[in-house]
């Protein structure tokens, strides 16, 4: 037991010469467990000891060659080479000296256990790895014991698999492990091990090795396709997903080098075989372990792999949905008589079976339908939604339509497919009869909700609104609210109808301005019919929208209804902190609206003014610069918008992808409006351009520039277009040169290509070209003529680009539709001079000294641990000042969660972002400074870092510097934010009110 402990002991004990003496004395007890015993704190000293390690070898070596040391000594000894791990020079000695123990040995035991300390070894010393390799590999051939062949792969699979050793191969391992999986008598578990052996090697080898050798590769590939195939389905999904790394990592290199390894190619035909997988995988009759979870997670593998082909090959998209579509053809054909052919008398069990293939039936299509979903979407991002994939689309729907046997929620899940194609990808719309794909999506979603299943039919129409099918939400939501009993659902689903209403109002008058012959078309008149008959008062509102299409009133009526959506979310008891989310999403498209109703506004006044001549633009420059300087209001509160939907990003952690890249379109689809309505910003010569640079906040007044557009807009393109971003940093005043910072990384604000980004991104290059044009033209201008010049051309553009970015589909995230508590901090502030227990006092000249604690709310435990630095900025001015403490005691003190109502979130967030920035790349280590706002207003700011513990808490102090501040209580506003071990910035939202101190001469009991 003492040797035992020393062992455990040995980061401290290694250096005492006296139990290093025990130590080494009991390796030659004549005592098993002695010697075990020792054997066992010798290797961990060896960790440790390079002195020690280099004596314990050499006895080591002596005590496993003896023929006399008992077989339980040797397996201990074994365990030791292991720890001989303390330099590279006692690793390879220990290892040679391993080897020739192996050689020498005819003990089976003692060789796998040898085998094994071996692997452990290498796997730490990587010089190592290539002799172990054919150590191990020699074991693997046919004349071995099963025993010994099943531990050198587990050892190659420590190795390769489990440590990620990525040592270079040759040839001859492959070919030894494409032997093991071509040995039909070897335990499955044996070859999927091996599979996955050869999957890793093969991702950092094949794209190395030599032409002649790669033709000898080629040919095995008949093995894996064989594998792939199997009855065991471990092994047949390794199989397919080696087959499909290959041919999606590395099978260009292959094509290009002419080498023909099957009739067709390797993607196409990997396709194939998956597809027949899963085919023999869900079309047998159910049974009743065909029924459970396994099932379904294999089928969403194998699609998995689908979906990783067609995101690499997108040129095969066509097909897949082609194959899937024969799939549920396959389905629709089957009725509820060849359900249930079994050979059982009993119609009751008859009539189960019948049952239980419906419930495996509509979880498969759910499944399959999410994979069409996102394989749309991968296609849709690069473009490659195409007629013909349309009609594929519409055939498989078709196909399924037929199917008398499929639910309507089914039904209206798939239709809404078509709608997807159909949305943003302008020449399909004009062939695709938009208003007949809207009838058919109604005409299932009534069939639905006529079957009162209504968690299906919640389902369906948060699904509509996740993929901008606002009609169809709108229908759902509509019927759902007069089902619902509770008060908070009735307000919940009210608010739903009135934003779903909204956006299907500005859907329904864009459909009719990009397609006007469309408009008095029987299938429009149907629609306009259905949503009368089925809506009242809000489907006769939206046919008034469409016989009489008008821009501006659209948008102002949609900005209303959202306004009342907002309001009817705040009647919500949960609705304070629960709902956040979405009255501040919802807070923040209606602000939208409201700035491109003003826009168009804008635009109608201008063209009810004659510019013909000089003479009348002299009587109307007042017109002209009045324009101007609401162009660029717009522009500033635009770009506020696109912060905010940032600062939403950065706040709400836990946000799925695909939620995420939305509020970034939306907030890209901002920044782009606001760098065109700012036009005016990118002429200095103009008269006014000095005031034009001042727009209204609030109570004050901030400074807004074109290179903070530009920066802004150079921030969104990052990953999206060099081109553009070279064209933009033109623009800026300092050469083209942007600004150094954005150290942390703000992984939601990240967006790629899809059609509603590429839509933007034409929009912007016009923008750009537009202004480059108008600059150079202007360059040349007397005041006058350049005032009517850029007002004129900069409206135009500002026009084109309102009318393309409200043409853009709009999504609602689906994020949007969890409700959660809302994760975010509490700050406790106390006042370090022990005597003030209830409140915080300070004398007037003097700073504010205070202690703080921060707490995380709401956190997964697993977050918490994630995190390395918690930060905090403290923000007080003298207009913060509050009635005194006797009357503020009577105020109400309730915190409600509403940062879309802060007129400081989105500037003291970016204040604390700055100063985070600072620490990170070392420029700052100041805790607090003095700043003054335009108004010569006194105010004190005061940043704190914490270092989280594992509750989420994290203490520091902080000194504010309110020596100005006159006598009177104050309020402290706060803001804080969190840094997680993988370098990204998140924010965190106050979940408390800031604290209140008092300025004043003497202490007041």
């Amino acid at each position: 037991m003492a040797l035992v402990l020393f062992g455990c002991w040995a980061h401290f004990a290694k250096d005492s010469a006296e139990i290093r003496y025990l130590v080494l004395s009991s390796i030659v007890s004549s005592s098993v467990l002695e010697v075990k015993a020792s054997l066992f704190a010798a290797g961990c000293f060896c960790e440790l000891a390079e002195d020690f390690a280099s004596v314990v070898l050499e006895m080591l070596v002596n005590l496993m060659a003896s023929l006399e040391t008992p077989p339980a000594v040797r397996l201990a000894g074994a365990s030791v080479f292991t720890r001989m791990i303390c330099l590279y020079s006692v690793s390879s000695r220990a290892y040679k000296a391993g080897v020739k123990l192996v050689s020498d040995s005819s003990d089976e035991n003692f060789i796998i256990a040898m085998l094994v300390s071996l692997s452990k070894l290498v796997s730490k010393s990587t010089g190592l790895i290539s002799e172990q390799v054919d150590l191990l590999l020699s074991c693997l051939s046919q004349e071995n014991t099963l025993q010994l062949r099943v531990t050198a792969l587990s050892c190659l699979h420590r190795i390769f698999v489990k440590e990620g050793c990525c040592s270079p191969v040759n040839m001859h391992v492959i070919k030894t492990l494409f032997g093991v999986l071509d040995e039909s008598e070897l335990p499955s578990v044996v070859q999927c091990g091996a599979l996955q052996i050869l999957h890793k090697i093969l991702m950092y080898t094949l794209p190395n090795l030599p032409s002649f050798e790669m033709l000898e590769f080629a040919k095995h590939l008949i093995i894996l396709e064989n594998a792939s195939q199997s009855p065991i389905m471990s092994k047949s999904l390794v199989a397919l997903r080696v087959m499909t790394d290959v041919s999606t990592k590395l099978w260009a290199r292959i094509e290009g080098e002419s080498f023909a390894v099957c009739s067709s190619p390797l993607p196409s035909r990997v396709i194939s075989l998956i597809m027949a997988k899963l085919s023999s995988l869900v079309k047998p009759l159910p049974d009743h372990c065909q029924t459970n979870s396994r099932t379904f997670q294999e089928v969403k593998s194998l699609l998995n792999l689908i979906l990783q082909l067609v995101g690499e090959h997108p040129d095969l998209g066509v097909m897949v949905l082609d194959k899937v579509s024969s799939l549920i053809e396959y389905f629709a054909n089957l009725n509820e008589s060849s359900m249930a052919v079994r050979q059982i008398g009993s119609s009751e069990i008859l009539g189960f079976e019948g049952e239980k293939f419906k419930v495996f039936r509509s979880k498969l299509l759910f499944i399959i339908n999410r994979f069409l979903a996102a394989c749309l979407q991968n296609l849709n991002k690069i473009g490659a939604i195409t007629t013909n994939v349309f009609d594929k689309v519409k055939l498989l729907v078709e196909h399924l339509h037929h199917g008398r046997v499929f639910d309507s929620y089914t039904h209206t899940i798939y239709s809404l497919l078509l709608h997807y194609c159909l949305v943003g990808n302008s020449d399909i719309f004009c062939i695709a009869q938009p208003f007949k794909q809207e009838l058919a999506i109604l005409e299932h979603a009534c069939k639905m909700l006529s079957e009162r299943d209504n968690w299906l039919a919640y389902k369906a129409g948060t699904y509509a609104a996740c993929q901008g099918a606002w009609i169809t939400a709108t229908f759902i939501f509509a019927h759902l609210m007069t089902r619902v009993q509770s008060d908070s659902c009735y307000c919940w689903f009210e608010s739903l109808v009135q934003f779903s209403y909204s956006e299907a109002k500005v859907h329904l008058n864009v459909l009719a301005k990009q397609q006007s012959i469309l408009v008095g078309s029987l299938d429009m008149n149907e629609l306009l019919a259905s949503l009368k008959d089925n809506l009242g008062e809000i489907g006769q509102d939206a046919a008034r929208n469409i016989s009489e299409p008008n821009y501006r009133d659209v948008l102002l009526g949609a900005y209303h209804n959202q306004c009342s959506s907002i309001e009817t979310l705040g009647r919500v008891v949960l609705s304070r902190k629960a709902f956040c989310f979405q009255r501040w999403f919802f807070a923040l498209r209606t602000r939208f609206l409201r700035a491109a109703w003003e826009m168009l506004e804008v635009l109608d006044a201008s063209k009810e003014e004659n510019f013909s001549n000089i003479i009348e633009v002299q009587k109307s420059v007042f017109a002209c610069l009045k324009h101007l300087q609401q162009c660029t209001q717009l522009s500033f509160r635009l770009k506020r918008i696109a912060k905010e939907l940032d600062l939403i990003s950065s706040s709400f952690i836990g946000m799925d992808s695909e939620s995420s890249k939305i509020v970034a379109a939306f907030a890209f689809n901002c920044s782009v409006l606001a760098f065109t309505a700012g036009f005016p910003l990118f002429f200095p010569n103009l008269p006014t351009y000095k005031n034009s640079r001042t727009c209204d906040h609030g109570e004050s007044h901030q400074k807004y520039s074109h290179s903070m557009l530009v920066q802004d807009l150079l921030g969104r393109l990052l990953h999206i277009d060099h081109e553009i971003s070279i064209d933009l940093c033109l623009l800026l005043d300092n050469g083209g040169h942007t600004k150094n910072g954005f150290h942390w990384q703000l992984k939601n604000h990240i967006l790629k290509s899809g059609h509603e980004v590429r839509d933007i991104l034409n929009v912007i290059k016009n923008a750009v070209s537009a202004m480059f044009h108008l600059q150079s033209e202007t360059n040349r201008m007397q005041n006058e003529a350049i005032i009517f010049h850029v007002t004129k051309n900069g409206l135009e553009l500002l026009s084109n680009t309102i009318k393309t970015c409200l043409q853009i589909p709009f999504h609602i995230p689906k994020y949007f539709f969890k409700t959660r508590p809302l994760f975010g901090s509490e700050l406790f502030v106390f006042d370090t001079d022990a005597r003030n227990q209830n409140e915080i006092i300070v004398l007037p000249g003097f700073h504010l000294s205070l202690n703080l604690c921060l707490q995380l709310r709401n956190a997964s435990p697993e977050f918490s641990l994630q995190l390395t630095k918690l930060y905090c900025l403290l923000h007080c001015r003298v207009s913060f000042q509050r009635p005194s403490h006797s009357e503020r005691n009577h105020e109400q003190m309730e915190w409600d969660c509403q940062p879309w109502e802060s007129e400081d979130m989105v500037e003291m967030n970016e204040k604390l972002f700055h100063y985070v920035t600072e620490c990170g790349m070392k420029r700052s280590y100041g805790k607090h400074f003095w700043d003054n706002d335009i108004k010569d207003e006194q105010i004190a700011n005061g940043f704190v870092c914490f270092k989280p513990n594992a509750k989420g808490q994290g203490f520091s102090s902080c000194v504010l510097d309110v020596s100005r501040f006159p006598e009177g209580c104050y309020r402290v506003k706060w803001y804080s934010c969190c840094i997680d071990n993988q370098g990204s910035y998140w924010s965190l939202l106050p979940l408390n009110c800031g604290p209140v101190f008092t300025v004043q001469k003497s202490h007041v009991n």
